[in-house]
């Protein structure tokens, strides 16, 4: 056994080391000395503790040396010391109501700050409170985030306000160690920032808020026939206007033209490689493929890719052109392509997508990418035009099967939603466009993303 004064010495090295350590590693640093495990319990006091202990030892210095073999390991000390640095959790919230691609570049930003993504989903009421009624539900909001590829776990009922009991729940119950959020400004209704006690305990980063989208973006453009059509009626008839239903607006509107939603989007080839997961099926892998527009990407399209994924170890999903929807449907997509593959390449069930993939399943494109299986949803959205079965060549192959859609959503349930409540949505936006416009009047650049 060693003179108890050689141990402190060796002690003195490793917390002279440890100092060297950022934060996150040094407080996870254990030791096992003479078979006890102790935890570092160890800072400056420690070190002048070990300092004095080695000072009662006036011929230390002068006759013992130090081992030459690794300071992390010396066998015949009995001593073991081990560096484990433990994950890096990060936090951060939303409401990710109308769940869009920029919410999903948010969460993959946020979780290249570290290891492990703990996501918060604000609840209905919260949401209420601070920024008007959300049109999907918490258990539809939690299918979608939990859907993403790069979260990892989530809190449920999350509150909008990081308050100082939250905070400490973060940071105790669930070992928080950074609250991320983007660099557009959130306020609180009294004007303060929801993120200012994480910035004060120098525990918040930032990331580069998603240009060309926003969940009010996306309910304007869902709006805007329907204030075409206000504008359309008032002008020749306004007794017969006030009597016209949302609905009947809405169709109304649809047949003006108005051409397709004005998008901000400016989709990069860094923005698909930032999403895709950049790998191709294994040789001899079950490819199972299944096509839509998936607009306003919602919980019924995650379920039906979900189901879809479990039949294959391979999951290539089409995304039909702008031209096609609205050939197909009679009326423009509300998200364009690009901003549709992205939503769907951040889906975790999602291997590849077929970015303005063909209305009809050929057979060429069947042995181009090696298809074993084409599936569709026993739910789908009802005012297809379809002169014939775009799996017709599947079928006769007998490589085609439906399968049962797990939720009865689709993209025109959830548009009728805002519909209905017109007035009350657009309320909300002309509230949350304000605070919008004036993030966008006052942008500077921001590194990173």
């Amino acid at each position: 056994m060693l003179p108890d004064v050689h141990k402190a010495f060796i002690l003195l090295l490793i917390l002279l080391d440890g100092l060297r350590m950022n934060s996150l590693e040094f407080e996870t640093v254990h030791w096992i000395w003479d078979g006890i495990l102790y935890p570092q319990l160890f800072g400056l006091g420690g070190i002048m503790i070990a300092a004095a202990i080695i000072g009662l030892s006036t011929g230390y210095f002068g006759g013992i040396g130090i081992p030459c073999s690794s300071p992390y390991h010396w066998p015949d000390l009995g001593i073991l010391y081990k560096r484990r640095k433990r994950p890096v959790r990060v936090y951060m919230d939303g409401c990710f109501d109308l769940m869009h691609y920029g919410h999903a570049n948010a969460l993959r930003q946020a979780k290249s700050l570290g290891d492990v993504l703990v996501v918060g989903v604000v609840s209905d009421e919260e949401i209420v409170a601070n920024k008007g009624p959300p049109v999907l539900s918490m258990e539809e909001r939690l299918i979608l985030v939990r859907g993403l590829k790069w979260v990892d776990e989530v809190i449920v009922n999350a509150p909008y306000d990081i308050n100082e009991k939250f905070l400490n729940t973060l940071f105790n119950e669930y070992k928080i160690d950074y609250i991320i959020h983007g660099d557009d400004p959130c306020l609180l209704p009294d004007g303060t920032d929801a993120y200012g006690l994480a910035k004060r305990a120098g525990r918040y980063k930032q990331i580069k808020r998603t240009e060309g989208v926003s969940s009010t973006d996306i309910v304007g453009r869902i709006l805007s026939p329907l204030r075409a059509a206000d504008t359309d009626m008032s002008q020749n008839n306004v007794a017969i206007h006030q009597h016209h239903s949302n609905t009947e607006k809405l169709q109304a509107g649809k047949n003006l033209p108005i051409g397709p939603q004005l998008s901000h989007f400016l989709p990069t080839s860094r923005r698909i490689v930032q999403f895709s997961n950049g790998k191709g099926p294994e040789p001899g892998a079950r490819v199972v493929y299944i096509d839509g527009a998936f607009d306003l990407f919602h919980a019924g399209h995650v379920e039906i890719l979900r189901s879809a994924r479990q039949l294959g170890d391979f999951l290539l999903v089409g995304i039909y052109s702008d031209q096609t929807v609205s050939e197909r449907r009679g009326s423009h997509p509300i998200m364009h392509l690009h901003e549709r593959s992205l939503s769907v390449l951040g889906c975790r069930y999602v291997d590849e997508v077929i970015i303005g993939a063909p209305w009809e399943v050929t057979k060429d494109m069947i042995a181009t990418f090696n298809i074993s299986l084409v599936v569709h949803g026993t739910i789908a959205e009802n005012n297809h035009r379809c002169e014939f079965d775009p799996y017709a060549i599947a079928r006769s192959m007998g490589i085609f099967q439906m399968i049962t859609s797990p939720s009865n959503i689709t993209s025109a349930s959830v548009e009728s939603r805002i519909i209905d409540n017109y007035e009350a949505y657009e309320k909300r936006n002309l509230k949350k466009k304000e605070s919008e416009d004036r993030y966008y009047a006052e942008k500077k650049f921001v590194t990173g993303d």
